[in-house]
Formats: C-alpha cells, structure tokens, sequence
C-alpha cells in the first residue's frame, strides 16, 4: 500500500478495512493488556484506539465485536523442518495456522541433503500462496559431515544463489561445530558470505575456549540446549536461545525454570522437528506458551517470546507485535491462561477459526521432483562378522537427541554378531539410498525396546539414507524393501511380513497427502512397533536421529559408526 494512503487510514480519514473492537490488547513492548480497537487496511494495522484514552473511533467497512477477548500477535516458530512434519508445507500450514503460528523461520536441509537447490527451490515453491508465512534459512551444512554420503553437496558457492531471494534470511543452523571451532575454510567461507545476515547456530554441549571460538563467528542462536547451565553459559556469551520442543527432543519443561524477567528477551520458541500426530493432538508453538504459562511464567512473557522476541531476532520489524504499521497477523484469544485461540487473522484476514482453517486457493505447483530411491541390493550385506567380544553400542536417551556410547558383550551366532533383544540389543544398519554405492553402515542400539521384528525409515538426519533397526536380519531386509517400494518413506515388519508402512515417495521425506491422513498412517505404524515391545513415543523419530552425527556422542552412517565427540569413524568392536 502507497505510503501516503496508508497514514490517510491512520489518520481516520478513510474507512478502514475492518475494525476489531472490544478486544484485550496484549502489548508485548509495554508489558500491559488493555481495552482497545485495532483498524486494519489491507495486510496492516493502520490504528490502535484505547477507549480510555478518548480516541474518536475509526470507520470502517466491516466491525468484528471481540467481546472482551485477548489479541495477541501471530506466534513465530524460530526454527523449524517442514520435511519432518512428513508433508508438504501447504498441509504443514493447514496444521499449525489454526493454532495461531503465522510465521515460520525453516530450514529446508532435510530435503537439501537429498536433492540440494532442486530441493530448497521445491519447498520455497511449495510456501508460496500459503495462509502462513515462510521465510528460509539455507543449509549450512550438506552434508552435515565428511562421515557420510549425501545426495547433494552444497558448497558456500552453492548457497550463495540464494542471498538475496526475497524470503530468505540468513544461514541455518551450522551444525559441523568442530568445522567453525577448527578453522575448517569451507565453514568458514559460508559464514564469510552471511556476513551481515542472520547466522543460526547448533552446538550442543559446547563449552569454555571452544564456545568462545565459534561465538565469535557471530553465529547468534543455538537451539541444542538441554540443560540450565549450557542455556546460561550461551546466554552469558550474547547468543539467543531458542527453547525446543519437538517430538524427540522435549527440551520446554527442563529448561522453563530459568526463565527470568531479566534474561526472557533473549529466549524464543522452536519446534526444530514435530511429527503430525504431536501437531494435531497437543499444538504448535502455541502448546509451548500454555506449557510455559501453566509452570509459572507470566503469560505476556511467554507470548513475547513467541513474538516480539523472534521478530527482532529474525529482523522482521513488520510483525511480532501489535503496532501502527506491522502485519495484521493476529491470535484472537478466548483465555490467557490456557492460550484458548477463537480466531488467527493473517495479514488482515480471517484465516482459522474455533481450530478449522478457512478455505483457501493455492495455484497447483508445476515442480516436479526424480526419484530418491537408488540402492545396490546385491552389494546390501547385513551379516556382521565376530571380530572380538566387546562391542560398542548407541544408547538411546528418551525424549532427548544426545546419546550414550556404550561398551556391551556381543552375541556372538555362527560367528556372527547378532541382536539380543532379550537384553534391548538391536541390530542397527544405514543403507546408502542416494547413489548405489552399496555402502552399509553397521552397529547395534539399545533403548528402542523392540522384542521381534524390525523397523525401516528414509527419514535419518540428515543424510536421510535408509536406517533400519531390528531384531533379526530378515525382518530387517523386509522392512528395507518395503520402504524402497514406496520411493522412501517408513515401516514396520516381522520376518517376511510387513505390518505397516507410510508412503514419503517426496524426497523419502514427504507425503503429497492430508496431514490427517498421513497421521492415521503414523499411528498404525506406532500401534505395530508399540505391538513389538517398543515402549518409546514414537520410536521411528528416535531412530532418525540415531543417523545424526552432529549430536554426541555415538552415531550411525552408512560410514559406520561416528564418535561424534572426537568426530571421526570408530570400530565397531572394543
């Protein structure tokens, strides 16, 4: 809107759009809630009128009467992976927009370790024409490390197409923290070009000289923070926290009792990585502020740092606050309290409603995506040959993406090493999908808690080859194929029989249908591992991470094993 137009509106000289009236107005800068209005033209607030304040009121073309209900901004989520929703981000939107989530900061490396540029194009295609706003951050890192194979290599050259692309921000997470702490030049290159540009950070665990050398960088958050003293060191050093909660990593109820007045305007809210079910059933970034607000911290606090916060961060001064001038996206509340939402307008229109989007139309995408699946069965060997025994194994930490390095006794079968489930000893392989290479990556797990069969997924951070998990090898080669079938995706069998399967045919990491259908896929797929012996939440979003060597402390390639501390690959056998 023409800058002269709009303070007309401002003025009251023109009727404007719509008129909320009657509401409570939460001031994230002032720390107050009050009675006012808000005038809306177009996409933007144009006027705020505090009835206490004797402001002639604004006409306008339409009048909402809020009945003393609470508006809040449009909550941001700070950072997040769209492919772990395991839909595209049209059905991503339809899932967190009725929870009051207008804007979203993503970082597309999931699919850019499958399918590089064509990949990030494809998810910023895919966020245009959307009730919900996503601005991107590129992959710092793919691959995220040397220990693995990809289907992509973004090199700082690579990324650099995308400075400038009007919804892009910054530089994602960097995850190869060794990478930044040791001067590697390809790290540094990449962030030698966001010089200036929003610089996001993963360091889990990263402490003293060493915190010190990768805050120097200029990288300005982390989100890998499981403790109050990691959170507090990092805070002490000047970077932002964003406090996580996905649906492996619950990060929110650990860290909510260092919240202070003093050091809340350095935190934000994230969802990193959260799987349909968790969406539907307990929220978005919204569950977050009611978990926040139910254990102490005050409700405007809480909203600020889904809000005001990010939005400074981020550099996105149009939103995040109720203000003459930003975005009309906001959260129309029915109760502080319990963050019960009635209405989410976005961009000054009425989008959700009592937690149903309204309709909207998106132009059919004309992108077309290859095919991900590309696995040289003769050379897939799962047999591990006895080489001692001692055997080092992934220990899996509910709710968390840290993991133990273990020390166990093999089984020893035939002269093969075998699972033991009887002791929660399972056989653990990485299947390289990208490029048939024939690699296969081999270890054994504990703490997924199967008792037979095995599961199979293409979801496996963040080279996303075919990770599989199981009791015994045939269940396990029958899982894999499964997957394969489908063109990715997960699923569950026992010996020659598959139980239940979700179909990924995008990148092996997306559905093209609805969330509640992919939902419904999901929770078979729990209720057959669950069937199993497996008492984890959602045991296919742990063995994803297993596959992750970023996070301490022992991980699983197609490599084989990483000792992530010491960042190189280790024997299997001790």
């Amino acid at each position: 809107m023409e800058l002269s137009k709009i303070i007309k509106y401002a003025r009251g000289d023109i009727p404007v759009d719509i008129l909320l009236k009657n509401g409570k107005i939460i001031n994230v800068f002032s720390g107050e809630i009050y009675d006012g209005d808000i005038a809306i033209s177009g996409s933007r607030i144009v006027g705020i009128a505090a009835p206490s304040r004797n402001l002639k009121e604004y006409q306008a073309k339409e009048v909402v009467d809020l009945r003393g209900r609470y508006i809040s901004p449009g909550f941001i989520d700070s950072h997040v992976h769209i492919e772990s929703s395991m839909v595209t981000p049209p059905q991503f939107a339809s899932a967190v927009v009725p929870y009051g989530t207008t804007t979203v900061v993503t970082d597309p490396h999931e699919i850019a370790n499958v399918l590089g540029l064509e990949g990030i194009r494809y998810m910023m295609d895919m966020a245009k024409h959307n009730p919900l706003t996503v601005y991107i951050n590129a992959p710092s890192c793919v691959p995220s490390t040397h220990m693995e194979t990809t289907g992509a290599n973004l090199a700082w050259h690579d990324l650099r197409t995308l400075i400038g692309e009007p919804y892009v921000l910054g530089l994602a997470e960097v995850m190869n923290f060794p990478g930044v702490v040791y001067g590697d030049n390809e790290v540094l290159n990449k962030l030698r070009i966001f010089d200036g540009l929003i610089k996001d950070g993963h360091c889990p665990g990263l402490s003293g000289k060493e915190l010190n050398a990768y805050v120097t960088t200029q990288i300005g958050s982390d989100h890998e923070c499981t403790t109050i003293e990691e959170t507090q060191e990092k805070l002490r050093l000047g970077m932002y926290i964003f406090i996580r909660e996905a649906t492996n990593a619950r990060n929110l109820m650990p860290l909510l009792p260092m919240i202070t007045s003093e050091n809340s305007r350095r935190l934000c809210f994230c969802t990193d990585d959260r799987q349909p079910s968790d969406l539907l059933d307990e929220g978005h970034i919204d569950f977050m502020i009611r978990t926040a607000i139910e254990h102490g911290v005050p409700p405007i606090t809480a909203i600020r740092m889904a809000t005001l916060n990010p939005s400074e961060y981020f550099g996105m001064n149009d939103r995040g606050a109720i203000a003459p001038g930003r975005r009309a996206d906001l959260v129309i509340l029915s109760d502080l309290k319990t963050i019960q939402i009635h209405q989410v307008y976005r961009g000054g229109k009425l989008v959700a409603e009592h937690g149903h989007m309204h309709d909207w139309h998106r132009p059919k995408s004309r992108t077309m995506l290859r095919s991900t699946i590309n696995i040289d069965w003769d050379k897939t060997n799962l047999t591990i040959p006895a080489e001692g025994e001692q055997i080092r194994v992934i220990g899996a930490i509910p709710n968390q993406l840290l993991t133990y390095n273990l020390v166990e006794p093999a089984t020893i079968l035939d002269g093969q090493a075998i699972a033991n489930p009887e002791n929660d000893i399972l056989k653990m392989v990485v299947i390289e999908r990208h490029k048939a290479t024939g690699n296969v990556g081999k270890g054994f797990v504990k703490g997924l808690g199967l008792k037979r069969g095995a599961i199979a997924s293409t979801v496996a951070h963040d080279h996303h080859n075919l990770v599989v998990a199981g009791t015994d090898d045939a269940s396990m080669m029958t899982a894999a194929h499964a997957v394969a079938d489908t063109n990715g995706g997960m699923a569950i069998a026992q010996g020659s029989h598959v139980l239940a399967q979700l179909a990924l045919p995008i990148a092996g990491l997306m559905s093209n249908e609805p969330i509640e259908t992919v939902r419904q896929d999901v929770d078979i797929l729990l209720k057959s591992a669950h069937d199993l012996g497996s008492p984890l939440h959602d045991p296919f979003m742990t063995l994803s991470f297993l596959a992750l060597p970023v996070i301490p402390s022992l991980k699983l390639t197609d490599f084989g094993l990483v000792d992530v501390e010491a960042f190189k690959v280790i024997s299997l056998w001790q």
